[in-house]
């Protein structure tokens, strides 16, 4: 990342507990979390060399005008002036309606940066006079259509509404494909156990932009519409070179997952494109081509047609249905090519890991994907025998989320599709208020997890347990007494073949004879009941 060409952007999804004191809501000591933003932009660069350009407020959340105000007097006395403020990263409104009546919030926000804005904008926004950005974009799964959507936007955005930045959420789909927005990247790489990606044509879409411009290059202002639908925009270095990107997306081919997309009719067209003042002079163009192919899936992806001659400053292209071109004085395009990656693989129906790592060149744990809470490596100095290295749960206070989050913690793994487990983790709760448990056939993550069902096996300090069908704990199937105590190293075995469950505690039979029929298949899973330190080790599955 160091060695991007892209500004770096910063925007705060959720925040430690402890800047909301108790609260859901970080704008209650406004200094604080300004200290705290400012802080992790000076690490980004200490720790990681990431000189952060951008930095937004608060995820698709309300702002807070005195908060925003505050942030640009702190960066400014920590000599981080070039770090310019984005608000809202929610809608236009009504955060311009703020600014126009309020000039040192004015004064503070460099950026409004909209999410989903379906390509326009609203007055208000204009008349602040500042730079326009869709700040979040895209999100649709990366096939044809998501390329359609993605083709189509990265033009209209500024056509429609004078957007001039497009960022795409996200980049990579890397996190299981159940969770919510599956493959809704630029590629896919989600499987680094068999290390199988797919470079998705989004990829290829982007690139009809990106290779060819750069940050600065500047819009000119054109008509950009189409006598026929499609758009066109034309950007240039101010040095004398000229791109200029045509797309032709028809409406159900270019469906982004939001906003709805009104009805609109784009049919074959000849566009003739008249080049004026220095540009008059040009006598060809460098033309890319992408033709996106709905009725055999083989898309024309990125290909170089060669030079196109320009006749007196005068352009004529026969445009069809769902293409993409790109017309630049630039002749450094280039289709970069890969290795054919390793084979698409199912996760590893026998699985184990005993965190044994010394010094980890990361703080996760291989496959582990935390829905709430952190799951870190950790080092257990107190014991000297098998459980020096282990994972350990490590938030304890609830954060100040985007979303609504669950009161338990859990980090999953594994196959969405397994229905028989046999699951074993060896547990060590740190604090007689705690508990913990192992699961399967977790059925959701993500921004819906506090809703998540599966069988769940819980243990507590005071010597109980608990198997539920839900991770709220809600569903209870059993409960009775385990002997669990806090502060001492308990096994969990988890044993789940068809309707039929069972459980054991450290080798022993503790529960059995309960049948289930939901749900019927899902992850594997360890978790806390709170937010609390608890230590995992020895994890092993054996699922089907």
């Amino acid at each position: 990342m160091r060695g991007m060409r892209n500004h770096k952007v910063g925007l705060p999804w959720a925040f430690p507990g402890w800047i909301g004191r108790g609260m859901s809501w970080p704008y209650a000591y406004p200094d604080v979390t300004a200290y705290y933003i400012i802080s992790w932009i000076i690490g980004a660069k200490k720790y990681h060399d990431l000189d952060i350009d951008y930095i937004g407020i608060w995820n698709e959340r309300p702002f807070n005008s005195t908060y925003i105000k505050i942030l640009r007097y702190a960066l400014d006395k920590q000599d981080l002036q070039r770090v310019q403020i984005i608000a809202s990263d929610d809608l236009w409104e009504p955060i311009s309606f703020f600014m126009l009546t309020d000039s040192e919030l004015h004064e503070a926000v460099s950026i409004i940066g909209a999410h989903y804005p379906g390509t326009e904008t609203v007055k208000a926004a204009q008349l602040t006079l500042k730079k326009l950005w869709s700040s979040e974009d895209y999100s649709t799964f990366n096939n044809e259509v998501g390329s359609g959507c993605w083709a189509r936007i990265l033009n209209q955005n500024y056509v429609n509404g004078n957007m001039t930045a497009t960022l795409a959420w996200n980049l990579v789909a890397s996190y299981y494909e159940e969770l919510p927005f599956g493959r809704c990247g630029l590629m896919t790489a989600q499987e680094p156990w068999s290390g199988h990606y797919s470079v998705n044509s989004p990829i290829w879409v982007t690139a009809h932009t990106t290779q060819f411009t750069q940050p600065g290059w500047y819009y000119l202002k054109v008509d950009g519409h189409l006598k026929k639908g499609g758009s066109f925009v034309a950007l240039t270095d101010g040095l004398g070179n000229l791109t200029v990107i045509i797309e032709t997306m028809t409406r159900n081919h270019s469906k982004c997952i939001r906003p709805p997309l009104p009805p609109y009719v784009v049919s074959p067209q000849k566009a003739v494109f008249h080049l004026k003042g220095s540009f008059s002079k040009l006598k060809s163009l460098q033309m890319w081509y992408s033709k996106l192919d709905f009725s055999t899936a083989n898309s024309t992806l990125f290909q170089s047609l060669g030079p196109k001659n320009i006749s007196e400053g005068i352009l004529a292209l026969n445009l069809g249905l769902d293409e993409i071109y790109t017309l630049t004085t630039l002749t450094t395009g280039h289709k970069g090519s890969s290795s054919e990656p390793p084979p698409s693989q199912p996760f590893p129906s026998i699985y184990k890991d005993d965190f044994n790592i010394r010094n980890p060149p990361f703080s996760e744990a291989p496959y582990f994907a935390d829905q709430t809470g952190v799951f870190e490596y950790f080092i257990n100095a107190s014991d000297p025998g098998d459980h020096v290295f282990t994972l350990r749960q490590v938030v304890t206070q609830r954060p100040v989320t985007w979303a609504l989050d669950a009161t338990n913690t859990i980090s999953i793994i594994g196959n969405y599709k397994w229905i028989n487990f046999i699951i074993t983790c060896d547990i060590y709760i740190e604090s007689n208020k705690g508990g913990a448990f192992i699961a399967g056939r977790i059925s959701k993550g993500g921004i819906y997890v506090p809703s998540a069902q599966g069988i769940f096996f819980w243990v507590f300090p005071d010597g109980t347990y608990r198997v539920t069908r839900d991770l709220a704990g809600v569903d209870i199937l059993m409960k009775g007494l385990s002997g669990v105590r806090a502060n001492r190293w308990h096994t969990l075995t988890l044993i789940l073949k068809g309707s039929n469950i069972s459980g054991m505690l450290n080798g022993y039979p503790l529960w059995e004879n309960i049948t289930t029929h939901s749900p019927e298949n899902g992850w594997a899973a360890i978790g806390t009941h709170s937010f609390e330190l608890t230590q995992f080790d020895n994890f092993h599955v054996e699922a089907s």
